[in-house]
């Protein structure tokens, strides 16, 4: 059900608004609005972008001690305790408004992982540059002599550096023909390191082959050796990775904090929220103007809450404004709120009309049951979506998911014992429903209709499909009478109500295996034809003359809409076919190997049942929960939704990492 909404007046003294915020928070029942405009007062104002700037520094502190803290953690010989606690845990009131007090605490730890992450960058910025370093180094770490010990004279020239071994075996035969050179090698696994020193007379012939060949000279010329220049510089490296390992071990050594660190950043985030909400308010010399919105059932404890702040202030509870847009507040017992996530990602409910979660929450379990359709498949739906859910924090998405699922397991188990199916095998004598497909004759039972043969199940999918519109009217004309239009709600909803009602007798008096009475039929038949004809009369009644005309033919013409939306209903019998297949065909297959006496094939035999069924469950669900709620959001709230609101978010109550209590 939607809970009512009250409106709050407040006028109070500015010097008390921090405080009244605070009061206001702590009762989790107040959602401040814009304030309309009044003659001289002027918008509080205040401006958050330093406080937004001073959150973004702390999140991203957290950010990079969690991230340290949790690599740390996939070590197998890691501290436990260095674990960092996990978003959606649980705080007292008073630890959370007590969070300003750690402001000191916090900044400082701020600027130590601060610190320790710029060592550590730092750390990485001088690894690479020595890895460069190193890569250099390393064709000349067997040179025992000084790197000057290859320097020119005053009629030689000595040339140091490396070339591959193919280039080398060129260059060498051609340098043991020239005079006055000489030369001397060295096969290292980068290549060839070669010095080659020639006379003053074939400098630039010499030069002329080292470039052809590709030669790369050594970028030294100190007095170290090859072998002390690579040495010193894996010693650096050594010693730059263990600051860098250190500093990441002086940050995973504060993960301690990381639930303070948490609590803090959401209370300056609520210190960010009242800026924002302050900006709605209005403003005079001394005094500030507050219009917010209060669920009925919570006045009373915020009307005491006010009286008890111990601030000068005057308020009063009022009936909002028929025009005035209000938000969406729920309130659903356990089952139900879990799948008013699905009808959100559709359109919150409009606060002034009903609720349809609870139909709908019927309706999607039923489709999700028929489905899947297994008992197996349900008792797992229902026992890990019931675990799941019991262990997951409130409000959560996985939460409600879980939920869902956990309900629909119910249905599917229902629906599993109608269509007689274990994992795909039959266990039961007999089988209530049609059977959808049997592996053993490649068959799957029909119905006759006019004389056609049309699958069983899927006759049954279109008469699930032509129930949930026929409710879908019903709850147009229950949603119209809510709002005063008698009428309406007739014509508009009852009126098609019944068309449905008899296109279902009839439909079901003309598929022979029912044996319905022809009357039975035949009434159907009268009552869809007259509920279309009183449709088509009264569809123009609030148009003019020609709108009457063309208004009784679109309703008429809407029939075409109405066959279409129920052929929608089909992909409850594909996508229940094709999982019914793949569980008989995993089970038939497993079995056999099983059976087989052979222990590689019994082993095949469990790990094919237990992955088949495993898949066929995931993507089953998947397409489940996709195409059932495309049905309900087309086929049924196409009828009657309006949608289009605003859930009701009270003041302080958005929090990304914990939830208040008490």
């Amino acid at each position: 059900m939607i809970a009512k909404i009250k409106k709050l007046n407040m006028a109070a003294l500015l010097y008390d608004r921090d405080t009244l915020l605070n009061v206001l928070q702590k009762t989790n029942a107040v959602e401040i609005k814009e304030h309309a405009q009044a003659d001289g007062a002027e918008p509080v104002g205040g401006s958050g972008e330093e406080l937004a700037s001073y959150l973004s520094s702390l999140e991203a502190a957290l950010e990079i001690l969690v991230s340290a803290a949790e690599n740390a953690a996939k070590d197998k010989n890691a501290d436990a305790a260095a674990t960092p606690v996990k978003d959606g845990f649980a705080v007292t009131y008073a630890e959370f408004s007590s969070a300003g007090e750690k402001k000191e605490e916090m900044d400082a730890l701020v600027a130590r992982i601060n610190s320790l992450t710029d060592k550590k960058n730092e750390a990485i910025a001088e690894e690479a540059r020595l890895a460069r370093l190193i890569a250099a180094a390393k064709p000349y770490r067997t040179l025992n002599m000084p790197f000057n010990a290859y320097a020119d004279t005053r009629n030689t020239k000595t040339h140091l550096g490396l070339l591959s071994a193919s280039a080398w075996d060129n260059l060498e035969r051609t340098l043991g023909e020239e005079p006055l050179v000489a030369y001397s090698s060295e096969s290292v696994e980068e290549g060839v390191v070669a010095a080659i020193t020639a006379h003053r007379c074939k400098f630039e012939e010499v030069e002329g082959l080292l470039s052809a060949a590709g030669f790369t000279a050594c970028p030294y010329n100190s007095e170290s050796s090859g072998s002390d220049q690579y040495n010193l510089l894996m010693a650096r490296l050594a010693a730059v990775r263990e600051e860098q390992a250190l500093a990441v071990r002086d940050i995973c050594a504060l993960a301690g904090s990381v639930r303070d660190l948490k609590i803090y950043c959401d209370y300056v985030g609520f210190l960010l929220e009242k800026v924002h909400a302050s900006e709605k308010m209005l403003g005079m010399e001394r005094t500030f103007l507050l219009e917010a919105f209060v669920p009925a059932e919570s006045e009373g404890a915020v009307r005491a809450a006010l009286e008890n702040s111990g601030c000068a202030i005057w308020f009063e509870f009022s009936e909002p404004a028929e025009d005035e847009e209000i938000p969406t507040l729920l309130k659903n017992n356990a089952v139900i709120s879990n799948f008013e996530t699905i009808t959100n990602m559709y359109s919150p409910p409009n606060a002034r009309e009903f609720d349809p979660n609870t139909v709908m929450a019927f309706f999607y379990s039923l489709f999700l049951g028929f489905i899947m359709g297994d008992i197996g498949y349900g008792l797992l739906m229902l026992i890990g979506g019931g675990l799941l859910w019991y262990k997951s924090r409130k409000g959560s998405g996985i939460k409600s998911l879980s939920g869902v699922f956990a309900v629909g397991g119910i249905f599917t188990v229902v629906w599993g014992f109608l269509f007689n199916s274990l994992f795909g095998i039959a266990i039961l004598p007999h089988t209530v429903m049609p059977s959808a497909f049997d592996m053993t004759s490649n068959t799957f039972d029909n119905y006759t209709f006019m004389g056609m043969q049309i699958p069983a199940v899927l006759v049954i999918a279109m008469m699930l499909g032509i129930s949930q519109l026929l409710v879908g009217y019903l709850c147009r004309a229950f949603g119209e009478w809510r709002k005063g239009n008698v009428l309406d709600g007739i014509f508009d909803g009852l009126v098609w109500a019944l068309f449905s009602a008899g296109v279902v007798l009839a439909v079901l008096g003309l598929v022979e295996e029912f044996g319905l009475p022809q009357p039975v039929t035949l009434a159907g038949g009268i009552m869809a034809g007259a509920s279309l004809l009183c449709a088509a009369l009264t569809a123009g009644r609030k148009e003019k003359l020609v709108g009457k005309f063309t208004k009784g033919f679109g309703a008429v013409y809407g029939v075409i809409n109405y066959v279409s939306d129920i052929l929608s209903y089909a992909r409850l019998y594909g996508l229940m076919l094709s999982g019914a297949i793949i569980a008989q065909i995993v089970s038939k297959y497993s079995i056999q190997f099983i059976t087989g006496g052979n222990a590689m094939l019994i082993i095949l035999g469990v790990v094919l049942m237990l992955v088949g069924h495993a898949f066929n469950l995931a993507i089953g669900l998947l397409g489940a929960y996709i195409h059932d709620a495309r049905l309900q959001y087309v086929e049924f709230y196409g009828r009657f939704y309006t949608g289009e609101g605003e859930l009701f978010t009270p003041l302080g109550s958005t929090h990304r990492h914990i939830y208040v209590e008490g």
